[in-house]
């Protein structure tokens, strides 16, 4: 029995110092009571394996049981407060049908978007009827949801299969402390919710695969891309080239960041023109392996914010065929121009409309 609380304690430590979530390391743990059970259970009286791990499987089967009486236990008070979180919420506003009048509410709200010559009221209309596909509500995807709710996009569709984590509040600022363990794309939902009221979120809590990633961004006017993994960021690309569709992607690494627009049927190239093939995983660390300074993804995700006003609205000139390095380290911001590349498995067979 020590012996497997000692290799309870390592798995733990050695998980904790490798940046694993707290969740995997429960799931390892669970894991090895689980194996440590099929000893008990599987082998002979006085086996050696068995006497090292406490003789008899009742206590492990006590301890098995209570391990899932609180897991339980955690996830029906989730649902509970969840549950009286959305009793105790406001009614929602009706949102306005394409083409209303902006009420008096919206109009106090937007004031000072309407005031910029370069969007108006036209171009708060645009955002009011746009529809946002954001892919990642994690780093990048926290402060351009928040920021993208707070302008007036009517529609904003966040997709993420992860939960919140203690880790994750250093610099996702958009999920709480009491929604540790909760799915982030509800976390976000409920944040959009409190911000701003004539804005519909459609969450969906699940990876992005090729077997929906067409029908999803088919059924959007623009994309974000914050994803943390390149299998992602090829699909999105993918299917935002395939059907046309504007994509704002950002990617960052401890103190740098950088954005582009990819738009290949207008003329831009898409992301597989630029970064034709993944670069070798030890040479892209993960923020959990290599760290990431906490208001850089605010950064990176609001100048991501801030090019989709400008695509919906048409303000400015935007970053098409351009590659925003932001370097948040030595305070240094370089523009590189970007270029379409022929053959391009992604984009070769699209028809610029430029």
């Amino acid at each position: 029995m020590i012996l497997v609380g000692v290799m309870a304690a390592a798995m733990w430590v050695i998980g904790a110092a490798m940046g694993a979530p707290r969740q995997a390391r429960w799931t390892m743990i669970g894991l090895l009571v689980v194996a440590v059970l099929a000893v008990q259970v599987g082998l002979p009286d006085r086996h050696p394996l068995r006497e090292a791990t406490g003789r008899e499987p009742e206590f492990w089967l006590l301890l098995l049981g209570f391990a899932v009486l609180v897991v339980l236990y955690r996830r029906g008070l989730a649902l509970l407060r969840a549950r009286a979180e959305r009793m105790a919420a406001p009614p929602p506003v009706p949102l306005p049908a394409p083409g209303q009048a902006f009420s008096a509410g919206e109009l106090g709200r937007y004031a000072r978007h309407i005031a910029l010559r370069e969007i108006g009221g036209p171009g708060q209309r645009a955002l009011r009827e746009a529809r946002v596909l954001i892919v990642g509500a994690g780093g990048l995807g926290s402060p351009a949801i928040q920021y993208l709710a707070a302008a007036g996009v009517g529609t904003l569709g966040i997709i993420d299969d992860d939960v919140v984590e203690e880790a994750n509040l250093q610099r996702q600022a958009i999920h709480r402390s009491d929604m540790v363990g909760e799915a982030k794309v509800f976390s976000a939902a409920a944040a959009v919710a409190a911000q701003n009221p004539y804005v519909t979120v459609r969450p969906y809590h699940r990876r992005l695969t090729a077997e929906i990633a067409a029908e999803l961004v088919a059924d959007y006017d623009l994309i974000l891309d914050g994803s943390d993994n390149f299998e992602t960021r090829y699909l999105v690309n993918s299917a935002a080239a395939a059907l046309g569709r504007p994509l704002i992607a950002g990617a960052l690494t401890q103190w740098e960041g950088q954005v582009s627009l990819y738009d290949p049927a207008r003329g831009g190239p898409c992301y597989e023109c630029v970064f034709p093939v993944a670069p070798d995983r030890a040479l892209v660390p993960t923020c959990a392996e290599a760290g990431v300074a906490g208001p850089l993804p605010g950064v990176i995700g609001s100048i991501m914010a801030l090019e989709a006003v400008k695509a919906v609205t048409g303000a400015g000139e935007g970053l098409r065929g351009r590659l925003l390095i932001w370097d948040g380290l030595h305070a240094d911001v370089r523009v590189i121009t970007l270029h379409r590349r022929d053959g391009c498995p992604a984009c070769g067979g699209v028809n610029p409309a430029l």
